[in-house]
């Protein structure tokens, strides 16, 4: 690519825009609301995405995000301690795998949506 970016934003979906907004904030994201049905989640270091009040089952259920972290154990540890699964329906976290190339963890959102927080090996 010969152009400069300075970032990626994926749109993804939520069978319940409410609920997801929720667990998103609850996650650490701040919201900006953009539209009644869209807002813009991102972190402190302003990577984020769009979330819409659209659902479509197949496209949410084929949906996955990766987030590299710096530190996976940390990022699980933090994970545990938000207790998102007991407080949101259909949220789910597994725990830490290991790769040849790094490691990471998952979490399941409220529409089924698979993030990926993934720390890969320095070399």
């Amino acid at each position: 690519m010969k152009i400069k970016t300075t970032s990626i934003r994926p749109f993804i979906g939520a069978q319940n825009f409410e609920i997801s907004r929720s667990f998103y904030k609850d996650l650490g994201f701040e919201e900006v609301e953009l539209f009644p049905n869209m807002s813009f989640f991102k972190t402190q270091e302003g990577l984020g995405f769009y979330l819409q009040d659209a659902y479509v089952k197949d496209w949410i259920d084929n949906t996955m995000i990766f987030l590299e972290v710096e530190d996976v154990q940390d990022c699980w540890d933090n994970l545990l301690s938000l207790d998102l699964t007991s407080k949101y329906k259909n949220a789910k976290l597994v725990p830490i795998r290991n790769h040849d190339w790094g490691r990471e963890c998952f979490l399941h959102d409220p529409s089924g949506i698979l993030w990926h927080f993934g720390e890969f090996f320095k070399s």
